[in-house]
């Protein structure tokens, strides 16, 4: 239930445009300072997951990897994306909120 939850939240934050994805928007956005949260999919390359995962800790943006591909190109309505970026504060405080419940 969490899961599915946390995914309508994500679709949300799409709908509403506090949604970025694909690698090169996602890195502007973070070296841009507006990024509250990075999701990176579990079946992205490790070069991509270390990519990132060294961005966000550089920026200090929370990382987070608990779906697949096919998961959030499903939910998001975007096709093979590995990364995205949530660029509003609450949405991201919320999405960690439920996140953290898994």
């Amino acid at each position: 239930m969490t899961k599915k939850r946390l995914l309508s939240m994500i679709a949300l934050a799409r709908k509403a445009g506090k949604l970025v994805a694909g690698e090169e928007t996602c890195e502007k956005t973070i070296r841009g300072g507006t990024a509250h949260l990075v999701h990176v999919t579990n079946d992205a390359s490790a070069n991509t997951q270390k990519k990132f995962r060294n961005k966000s800790n550089y920026y200090d943006v929370p990382i987070y990897s608990l779906f697949s591909k096919e998961e959030i190109s499903r939910h998001i309505g975007l096709h093979n994306r590995a990364t995205f970026v949530i660029t509003d504060e609450n949405f991201a405080r919320k999405i960690i909120e439920i996140a953290e419940r898994l």
